[in-house]
């Protein structure tokens, strides 16, 4: 009877070793403040090599979702939820009711946390921003190593935004376990890799969560990576947006039967600059771009490193962006200082978040398709269906709608996890998302697209049911309707021929946002008891 327990937990050990060895492993890379057209397989003119060759060798989304904006589109992707619902409904301010508090509760689970007790090695590397001001920090969350900032927004350490914790302990810019001289970049992927070096050391897969601040503001990056851009924005921001949306047509990014959305009264055509101003818009874009590159050079450096190692074909990488392009500092955009010095403080405004954004309306903060489209790269040489022959020079589309809520259910699904009922003692909100995995690993798009998506920031507000989206700008702002089958450029408001439409999706959207913790608003039951109303939003 020993020797059969024996050989039975020997089994049971093997066979757990061997399954451990066969799960992937899985990189989630999330950028900042990227535009849904800044990357060359999306139609850009900036060239991001690496991007594109996973692109190639794996799978592009063409309608995938964040929220908007930074914090509640980091909390959403942690935790699996809409982002009230895991309490950063906002920003890192706790603002008194539920889904405000700027920290994740306790009601949540983060990938982390589910993937560890499956036999995960957890990893963080670059920006956090979900609390850590608050108590909340990636240690004290579920992953066993972590290099972070609280919130983020520098490159250089003599940045006065520069804020560092190396695995809990808060480190000096010139602290000899970091690289001399770093670029944040660079700094991310450089310490990614050491921890990955520790959980193969360990015999376990790992989850890497990969937050770049790039391309955010303040816009740095070094003189040598700027020159390669300074002249080519030259042509100005309609004639490159019109270049970007021809591409994107070709490469079937968009429909062609689209309209461009025009270029708002704010922005100027640009030949109504003068030279200077030209040269100046240049330089800014030239900035922003070289931001772009490097932070696609450090991808090919991860890359390579995993290639090296010997993981790249079972390693799952997801790359996306937290919102669209910024359009914070207006217009004329911001360029104070010396951009390839850590004090500078540089926007590139409305003007180039206008090309960023191509073919969209809108902008950062917006639920309209310019501030909550982001690309969606999938690559995982091991687990996906390679493209058909026709895609063999830019690899597969999904046009299915998805959204950041999904990637803690394709995680826990391709990580053979459990997401749990419980945790600490806290019960825990299920999980929101559905699993991407089958459209990973099989070219059909055949799951169910009935679900219902659903956006608020700052009182701007969205719900979209299948082709169908009911949008609006404010708190008080009309609701707009769009069928985005015709028209994803949102330019044909159907608000008025289809009253009855529209009266469903709201009740839907309220629906939801009284489930999720967006209602209550932060001082709305203060004001409510003074007799003044509801609070209006800042626009």
């Amino acid at each position: 009877m020993k020797t059969l327990l024996f050989l039975l937990s020997t089994f049971v050990l093997l066979h757990s070793s061997f399954a451990a060895q066969q799960r992937p492993n899985i990189v989630v890379i999330l950028v900042d403040d990227m535009g849904f057209a800044d990357l060359g397989c999306y139609g850009s003119e900036i060239p991001t090599p690496n991007l594109d060759a996973l692109a190639k060798n794996g799978l592009r989304f063409t309608q995938f979702y964040n929220t908007g904006r930074c914090c509640p589109t980091r909390a959403s992707l942690l935790t699996g939820l809409y982002s009230h619902q895991a309490g950063v409904g906002h920003m890192t301010d706790d603002k008194g009711v539920p889904g405000y508090r700027g920290r994740l509760n306790d009601s949540c689970v983060t990938i982390a946390e589910v993937l560890k007790p499956a036999g995960y090695f957890t990893i963080m590397s670059g920006k956090w921003h979900v609390g850590q001001n608050l108590g909340v920090t990636p240690w004290g969350r579920g992953f066993d190593r972590s290099l972070n900032p609280a919130a983020g927004g520098f490159y250089y350490g003599a940045s006065p935004r520069y804020d560092l914790s190396l695995n809990g302990e808060k480190i000096a810019a010139d602290d000899p376990r970091l690289p001399k001289d770093w670029y944040s970049t660079d700094l991310w992927t450089t310490f990614g890799l050491k921890f990955i070096d520790e959980a193969l050391a360990a015999k376990k897969p790992f989850y890497l969560h990969l937050c770049h601040n790039a391309p955010h503001f303040p816009l740095q990056a070094p003189a040598d990576a700027i020159a390669k851009f300074r002249g080519k924005y030259k042509e100005g921001w309609g004639a490159l947006r019109d270049a970007r949306i021809q591409r994107q047509r070709e490469m079937g990014i968009i429909d062609a039967a689209w309209e461009k959305s025009p270029r708002p009264e704010t922005i100027k055509l640009w030949k109504d600059h003068t030279p200077e101003e030209q040269d100046r818009f240049d330089h800014l874009m030239a900035v922003y771009a070289a931001t772009v590159h490097r932070m696609d050079q450090a991808i090919g450096d991860l890359v390579n490193g995993l290639k090296v190692r010997g993981v790249l074909e079972n390693t799952l990488i997801l790359f996306m962006s937290d919102n669209g392009g910024n359009a914070e500092s207006g217009p004329k955009g911001r360029t104070d200082g010396d951009p390839t010095q850590a004090a500078s403080n540089w926007f590139c405004g409305e003007s180039w978040a206008f090309l960023e954004n191509a073919p969209f309306r809108k902008y950062k903060h917006y639920n309209h398709e310019g501030g909550i489209a982001t690309p969606l790269i999938a690559h995982w040489p091991a687990g996906m269906k390679t493209g058909r022959p026709s895609d063999h020079e830019t690899g597969r589309l999904a046009h299915r709608p998805a959204h950041l809520i999904d990637i803690m259910a394709t995680c826990v699904d391709v990580g053979g996890a459990s997401y749990p009922k419980e945790h600490n003692g806290h019960a825990i909100t299920p999980m929101e998302g559905t699993s991407l995995k089958p459209l990973l690993v099989s070219s059909s798009e055949s799951l169910p697209i009935s679900r219902s998506l659903f956006w608020e920031h700052e009182g701007n507000a969205a719900v979209r049911h299948g082709d169908l989206k009911l949008v609006r700008t404010g708190r008080n702002g009309p609701w707009e309707l769009y069928d985005l089958k015709a028209d994803r450029t949102e330019q044909h408001d159907l608000a008025s021929s289809q009253p009855d439409k529209v009266k469903e999706l709201a009740a839907e959207w309220q629906k939801w946002a009284e489930r999720a913790h967006v209602v209550p608003y932060p001082g709305e039951g203060k004001a409510k008891k003074k007799g003044k109303g509801k609070k209006k939003d800042a626009q």
